[in-house]
């Protein structure tokens, strides 16, 4: 017989599992859309910029 202890921590783990990845999928969107945009700005204008083979 299950416990309800046993229910509370299934559904626990469960909820758990999902905001974890919740967390993965907005960290991958993050980097992709906000970070990488950022960091390819930053070489090209570095690339441009003649004071960086000083």
């Amino acid at each position: 017989m299950v416990t309800p202890l046993g229910v509370g921590y299934i559904v626990a783990v469960t909820v758990l599992f999902f905001l974890w990845i919740y967390g993965l999928v907005s960290l991958y969107f993050d980097v992709r859309h906000k970070f990488l945009p950022m960091l390819y700005s930053w070489l090209r204008q570095r690339g441009n910029d003649p004071r960086h083979l000083m």
